[in-house]
């Protein structure tokens, strides 16, 4: 059989619409997953049906009104646009939400009926996370190997600290530093504590210190935190921001349990009193602006920071489409359809 090459984006998903009814049904199918809400199945479903979906939804669907485009979701949007940017004739490109539409399933039906026999799986998460990129990759690989066992597939690895990744990062962010902001917030999207514990192999190293991001261990194979540090560390250096110039946080938790500090919300509101007067925000954990950036960020998040004495914000937009971002993506592209393997850094 002659070779065929694809590619499969894959991203975390939107509610098909700002209808009370589908933020429902699209939060229920992402809190229901076990490596999101990492209890047992009944504790989940209980905790989800009984304590989450009767408030929560009218409140998030509200959110997704003040973000959503005239062609719907603001990451669905986006993400079409990356897809079709990347597609080839001879190496078709292929779009799949881990919750919602265009789902997982219906696209490797797709990826099989156009007769692909090597695939290129890209998470579009930067950094590994149980409840990011290591969900969407199980669930994608248990329904490559059940449903399309023959393709061949390669992986992208988390891409945290590539200097492909972190040129993008820094050709979107120079046009913003010219504006001379007082101070520049990594803020990150947050994960419970618990998280960590639980992807840390060795089980007796991640937050069992103080500095335990900052010492090389096996572990930050699969550490968010340390990924996140890294990334803005890195980033800070390749900008010339100093150490004071710049600051790293974590946003968008959910329940009472201790998830990673210091939180975005909160720092913003005790900035000002800090002397930071203006701020700029990048999430890199994001490769696509969505509601966590949108609303969440460049709304609550500024109008929380000017009522607490700030008087300037602004957030650097995710890399999006933008051009530096497609070619990082074409060039991981051509590289594995060349040698047939991605090369990745280490974390360490």
């Amino acid at each position: 059989m002659a070779k065929k090459t694809g590619v499969l984006l894959l991203n975390l998903g939107s509610p098909s619409s700002t209808e009370v009814g589908d933020v429902r049904e699209y939060l229920r199918e992402f809190l229901m997953d076990g490596r999101v809400l990492d209890a047992p199945k009944l504790v989940r479903w209980v905790v989800v049906n009984g304590f989450i979906l009767p408030f929560r939804p009218k409140s998030s669907a509200a959110a997704y009104k003040r973000v959503w485009t005239e062609e719907g979701s603001p990451l669905i949007v986006t993400s079409k646009k990356v897809r079709t940017l990347l597609d080839q004739e001879d190496c078709p490109v292929f779009l799949a939400m881990n919750y919602g539409d265009p789902s997982i399933p219906d696209e490797i039906e797709k990826i099989r009926e156009q007769g692909i026999t090597d695939l290129f799986v890209m998470p579009q998460y930067p950094h590994y996370a149980m409840s990011s990129y290591e969900t969407v990759v199980a669930k994608t690989m248990e329904i490559l190997h059940r449903d399309a066992p023959e393709i061949q597939t390669t992986l992208l690895q988390p891409f945290y600290q590539d200097d492909d990744y972190l040129g993008a990062l820094k050709t979107v962010m120079m046009p913003y530093l010219e504006k001379k902001p007082d101070l520049v917030l990594f803020s990150f999207h947050g994960i419970p504590e618990r998280h960590l514990r639980k992807t840390d192999p060795s089980h007796a190293h991640c937050l069992a210190s103080g500095d335990c991001c900052e010492n090389c261990h096996p572990a930050h194979a699969t550490c968010y935190r340390h990924q996140c540090y890294t990334t803005a560390h890195k980033m800070a250096a390749r900008v010339g921001l100093g150490p004071d110039d710049y600051r790293i946080s974590f946003q968008s938790r959910l329940g009472r349990d201790p998830w990673l500090t210091p939180y975005t919300d909160k720092t913003l509101e005790k900035l000002p009193s800090e002397g930071v007067k203006k701020l700029l925000v990048i999430c890199p954990a994001f490769v696509t602006d969505c509601l966590e950036t949108l609303e969440e960020i460049s709304m609550e998040g500024k109008e929380s920071f000017l009522e607490s004495g700030g008087e300037w914000f602004e957030q650097i937009p995710c890399l999006n489409d933008h051009p530096a971002w497609i070619e990082v993506m074409r060039n991981r592209i051509d590289a594995w359809r060349g040698v047939g393997v991605v090369e990745t850094q280490t974390a360490g």
